[in-house]
Order: C-alpha cells, then sequence, then structure tokens
C-alpha cells in the first residue's frame, strides 16, 4: 500500500501530471556563474537528481534581482533574458528534466535577507532590519509603491522565461522570511498603505505576483507557492493568517501549496533554535509517530483548502510519509537535505528502503563536526548553520565532480564554501 501511494502519480489542477508523490525540495546550490548565469555543474547536479527518481525537482533560489541575493551563486533572471542566458535555462531544463521528471523554477526574492556583502541597503516592506548579531546583513530600506510594482513584472518576466526554456512548472517563494514573506508579516512589515496593516492589505503583494505570473505564464502551466505555516514568532505571522492566505491563493488558481516555516532569526526548518523563544501554534498534534515538521498543520489546512499541498520538512522514515499521504494531511512529500548525499533517495524507497538517514545519521557523515564548533567557540544553536555548509559542499562536489565527498570535513567545507562566495563577489560583472 505504501509503495503505490509514494509512486501514483498526482494530477494538479492545472492538468499538469507529476509522475510520482516525491520532490526534490528547494535547496541553494550556488553553483551560477558570478553573474547568476547557470553553469555545467547545475546542468550535472539536476541530472543525476533526475536520474535519482523524485516526480519533481525544484530549483534552489532563482532571484528575479541580481542586488537582492540569498547567496553569492544564485541564479539570476533580472528583467528581460538574453539570448545567452535562455539557452544555458534551455540547457539545464533538459538536463533536469531527462528521466521525464518535472522541474520548476523556484522564483525569489531575497528582501531584507540579502547578505550586506551583496547590498548593505535592501529593499523590504519597511525599514526594520533583521534580529540577528553579526552584522551579516544591512540596513533595509522601504519599498515605494511602484518598486512593488515593478517586483511584480519581474516575478511574471521570470516565469515566462524558465516557462519558454523549458520548465514544466514555478513556485512563488514567500516563506522564510525572503521578501514576499516578510511582507505577510506584522513584525517586518510596520506599513501604513494598502501593502501594510491588515491581513488582506499585507498579502496584496503576493496576490498581485501570483495573478501577474498566471497571466504570463498561461492557464495550463504551474504554479506553486512556498507558505509559511508560521513564522514562529512573538507578533509575526501566525497559523490563522497562514490559513485564510492559503484560501485566497486556492481561489486565486495555484496548483500545488508548499507548508513550510520560519526565518533567519527563527530557522524552524532547520529543526534548530532561533534567537528568541518559539512562538507556540494552535495546531493539535496528530500522531506521537510523526517526523515531519509541518504536517500538523498541513492536516489542519486540508480542512480549509482543497488545492494539493506539499509538506516538506524532516521526512525520513517510510513510515511518516505514508502516514502523510494517507491520513491526507501531503499530496507531495518534499524530501531535501537526503539528496545532498544521496542523491537517488527516490529510487531508494521506491525500492524498498524503510528510511533515509535520519539529522542524527548525516552528523555521524560529517567529519570533525564537534572539533570544527569547539575551534570557532559557536554560540548555542549555531551548529545548524556550520553543518549547512557540509550539505552546500555535497551539491558543490555533486555538481562539479558528479559524486558526493563525504570525507569532507564541515571545517574544509566552511572555507570551500567561503572561498567560492568571495571569489564570486570579486568576479560579478
Amino acid at each position: 500500500m505504501s509503495e503505490a501511494a509514494l509512486t501514483s502519480p498526482l494530477t494538479l489542477p492545472c492538468g499538469a501530471t507529476l509522475p510520482n508523490r516525491i520532490a526534490k525540495a528547494a535547496m541553494t546550490e550556488g553553483l551560477a556563474s558570478p553573474d547568476g548565469l547557470p553553469t555545467e555543474a547545475l546542468e550535472r547536479l539536476y541530472g543525476i537528481w533526475s536520474d535519482g527518481g523524485a516526480g519533481m525537482l525544484l530549483s534552489g533560489n532563482i532571484q528575479i534581482d541580481r542586488d537582492h541575493l540569498e547567496r553569492p551563486g544564485n541564479v539570476v533572471i533580472h528583467g528581460e533574458p538574453s539570448a545567452d542566458l535562455m539557452t544555458r535555462l534551455n540547457d539545464w531544463a533538459k538536463a533536469a528534466t531527462r528521466n521525464g521528471n518535472h522541474f520548476w523554477a523556484q522564483l525569489s526574492h531575497g528582501g531584507r535577507q540579502t547578505q550586506a556583502m551583496v547590498n548593505p541597503h535592501p529593499k523590504a516592506p519597511s525599514a526594520v532590519k533583521l534580529g540577528l548579531p553579526g552584522g551579516q546583513f544591512g540596513e533595509p530600506v522601504a519599498l515605494t509603491v511602484p518598486e512593488i510594482a515593478e517586483i511584480r513584472d519581474r516575478f511574471a518576466i521570470a516565469a515566462r522565461a524558465v516557462r519558454d526554456a523549458g520548465f514544466t512548472g514555478v513556485q512563488i517563494h514567500a516563506a522564510h522570511g525572503y521578501l514576499l514573506s516578510s511582507f505577510l508579516s506584522p513584525r517586518a512589515n510596520q506599513r501604513e498603505d494598502d501593502y501594510g496593516g491588515s491581513l488582506e492589505n499585507r498579502a496584496r503583494f503576493l496576490m498581485e505576483t501570483v495573478a501577474a505570473v498566471r497571466d504570463a505564464v498561461g492557464a495550463d502551466f504551474p504554479i506553486s507557492v512556498k507558505l509559511n505555516s508560521a513564522d514562529f514568532q512573538r507578533g509575526g505571522f501566525q497559523f490563522e493568517d497562514s490559513l485564510q492566505v492559503a484560501e485566497w491563493l486556492a481561489d486565486a488558481g495555484i496548483d500545488l501549496l508548499e507548508i513550510s516555516g520560519g526565518n533567519y532569526e527563527q530557522p524552524k526548518l532547520l529543526g534548530i533554535e532561533g534567537m528568541e523563544s518559539e512562538e507556540k501554534q494552535n495546531v493539535a498534534p496528530s500522531t506521537a509517530r510523526r517526523e515531519a515538521y509541518f504536517v500538523d498543520f498541513a492536516l489542519a489546512m486540508q480542512e480549509k483548502v482543497s488545492i494539493p499541498l506539499m509538506v516538506t520538512g524532516g521526512f525520513r522514515s517510510r513510515e511518516a510519509m505514508d502516514y502523510a499521504l494517507e491520513s491526507g494531511a501531503a499530496d507531495v512529500i518534499g524530501i531535501g537535505r537526503p539528496f545532498c548525499h544521496t542523491p537517488d533517495a527516490a529510487n531508494r524507497l521506491f525500492e524498498g528502503a524503510e528510511k533515509l538517514p535520519t539529522p542524527e545519521d548525516e552528523l555521524a557523515l560529517i567529519p570533525d563536526w564537534l572539533g570544527f564548533l569547539k575551534r570557532l567557540q559557536m554560540l548555542k544553536a549555531i551548529d545548524g548553520f556550520a553543518t549547512q555548509y557540509w550539505f552546500y559542499s555535497q551539491l558543490y562536489a555533486l555538481g562539479r565532480e558528479g559524486k558526493t565527498a563525504p570525507e569532507r570535513s564541515v571545517f574544509a567545507a566552511f572555507r570551500e564554501v567561503e572561498s567560492t562566495h568571495k571569489r564570486l563577489m570579486a568576479q560579478r560583472g
């Protein structure tokens, strides 16, 4: 029964069909050229993932503004694409769909979570700086209404470009504290115009963007939105808000809603502590066996909306995936980190594997993890961010060399990622 659930196709409202219920969730790759062009390394990485069996692959952040990257090495579609960019997007899409799976572009704008080395004064809903120490992020500047309209149109231009290049769908990133997500948050959005105040106003930018993207790609092209179930912060975007926005998105005709949560200040998706105590949400736990972070929110959301839901975060066991599908909590299972070190994770599950490596298993894979933390004398909870560099390094290895590098220590990975970021920034045109 479980194998049939995982391998069964899913027909979306627009008419497109996913061949199975596993999606490779979006993970930042950092493999683009200094000017944001897709590279052979991205083609190699996504070709490997296509062969790995997932029914749908989501790209990492494709930014619609070159001055608002999530990190150096993002692919960028800044306005109308050049012929060179279209060729490279097409080559990437061909590699990523060679096994008959879908490949969707995650379109994003970094907003106030743009690193200061990229932009010391990133645009945001309001001039509210991230509450994080260290000076990694700059002082944000509030967007004007004409600038909001320009960004909305850039999302539409990018969506049309990836459709024409051979991608099979798009996802609008409105989670994790990036620009569209920050507009939804009362903490980050303190505007007093039509884009701030009430939830309807705070959601206006997102809803206008969805409408513009639909106009750009047509009725039969899949559109997804990634939405926080909650920010898990006091005074932030709450689950009741998320339910209402999900209803509006369903009415707007999206094809898949991905449920996630948290932001840089409260990184719930990473399973680590944030900079403040977590704000609990009014959602009943479904089962003690559940391991995935957001299944309870998805179950509650299914009572309000009928659009397909994708749930990402924490899935490792076949039992939990089966539960999410069979309970109706999820229509698509999003899997992230395991694809960094086990790129054929989907095929392994289809062939009968009972679980993928757990977070504890993954830490055991990383050489000198504790030694690295002691050498840098990191604060509590920063280990989750530090080990992210090891996963980044595995994506570098898959893209550049076609195989993982599990022997690479987290300290070596940290140096590799930092040096790559510096090189990319120095070489930007």
